[in-house]
């Protein structure tokens, strides 16, 4: 790269990988570092540490440009995939000109936003909204592109061109039991084709008595939990339909609820609900053959849920997650012991403590742990009566470093 005194170098003339100064947030702020083989770049704020690329306060200006420079070996532009958290929207004016393959932003609002993206060229545009902060007003690309919007649904808004297909995954509670969850209203987005909505295989249901706002659907995605799967039937004009993680799909209709269907997936479903579904399967292509993928696998039993979703460290690095796993099985075995609240809270104070010194313990983690402890705290034990939340809560809170 050359010194303060000289021209930035021509658009994608750097294609080799090392480091190199860059005047991100002002000359020479920054160095990049690019690594072989990788197409990702993560800009965020210093306390995100090494999930960061490019530490950078939320509510600094940035100057997107400096990336034209960069491109991979064969010529395309670098990065590919973009992360950002912060305020800076400047991004949607850069693509107006240099495209970009996949942006994911978390914005870090202070207050409402308005966006004009209508001239930006973004194949795929991923928005994670935060529980708090103001509300994100999107005026949506005129190219074709895929949406992608999750957390807090209410926070965001938008008009426009429909994307090729819009991703919804609401920021849901963990816990199967708690009264289902109901999408937001989102507009002029209502309008899509193809939608797919994502939730935690064990976690609060969706209703899917929202499907009612989108009268245009051909295609349908489901991940997780939901409830109502029988309000389904009321969407003949489906050609695709897919159902992946889903522990509960007693109430789906038959396969001919959809004349016009042709293509089907049902991957990681309950197994007696998988085994129906696949006799329907075989019944309908002998009088209307399937003229996309059709498939139901990997069948599962109820204990596989609990074991690979019911603990809440299933997104944890594997070093991490055995650890957890292992202080669990140990609360667990100590509590179902417990004659006295003493008892219960000598067991939950040893997990609690367990990870006071281990390092990697954020913001999400801690809420990992803090639902484990109400998992235990539900478990079996031999006291006579309940173990409340906010008595378990009130002695994680002073066990607990992080």
């Amino acid at each position: 790269m050359p010194n303060d005194n000289q021209a930035r170098p021509s658009a994608g003339s750097v294609r080799e990988t090392g480091r190199y100064p860059i005047d991100l947030t002002g000359p020479r702020s920054h160095t990049l570092a690019i690594q072989p083989g990788v197409g990702s770049l993560s800009i965020g704020a210093s306390h995100l540490g090494k999930k960061a690329d490019l530490h950078v306060a939320p509510d600094t200006h940035i100057d997107w440009t400096v990336f034209d420079a960069f491109a991979t070996p064969a010529g395309s532009p670098w990065p590919r995939f973009l992360y950002y958290t912060g305020s800076d929207a400047g991004f949607f004016d850069w693509a107006k000109k240099r495209p970009i393959e996949e942006m994911t932003w978390t914005p870090i609002l202070s207050a409402d936003m308005v966006v004009d993206a209508s001239q930006s060229n973004l194949h795929g545009l991923h928005i994670d909204l935060d529980q708090s902060g103001g509300h994100l007003s999107l005026k949506l690309p005129k190219r074709h592109y895929r949406l992608s919007v999750s957390g807090n649904l209410s926070r965001f808004s938008a008009t426009g061109d429909m994307p090729s297909s819009l991703t919804l995954a609401p920021r849901t509670s963990r816990r199967k039991n708690d009264i289902p969850f109901m999408l937001p209203a989102l507009g002029e987005l209502h309008q899509v084709t193809s939608l797919t909505l994502q939730n935690a295989p064990l976690g609060q249901p969706i209703s899917l008595e929202c499907l009612n706002r989108f009268p245009n659907l051909s295609s349908l995605s489901l991940w997780g939990n939901f409830c109502e799967l029988n309000l389904l039937a009321r969407h003949i004009q489906l050609t695709n339909l897919e159902l992946r993680f889903m522990a509960d799909l007693g109430d789906l209709p038959p396969l001919n609820a959809w004349p016009l269907l042709g293509r089907f997936i049902a991957y990681n479903v309950e197994e007696i609900a998988g085994k129906r579904l696949k006799q329907q399967m075989k019944t309908r292509a002998k009088t209307h053959p399937w003229t996309g993928h059709a498939s139901v696998s990997q069948l599962r039993k109820p204990e596989w849920w609990t074991t690979e979703f019911g603990r809440p460290f299933s997104s944890w690095p594997k070093r991490l997650a055995k650890l957890a796993n292992e202080a669990y099985n140990v609360a667990q075995g100590n509590l179902a012991q417990a004659c006295s609240f003493a008892d219960a809270e000598a067991a939950i104070t040893a997990f609690t403590v367990r990870f006071n010194n281990l390092k990697g313990i954020e913001t999400t983690e801690r809420e990992d742990l803090g639902e484990a402890v109400w998992q235990l705290s539900q478990s079996s034990h031999l006291i006579g009566q309940p173990i409340t939340e906010e008595m378990a809560q009130r002695w994680f809170d002073a066990a607990r470093d992080y």
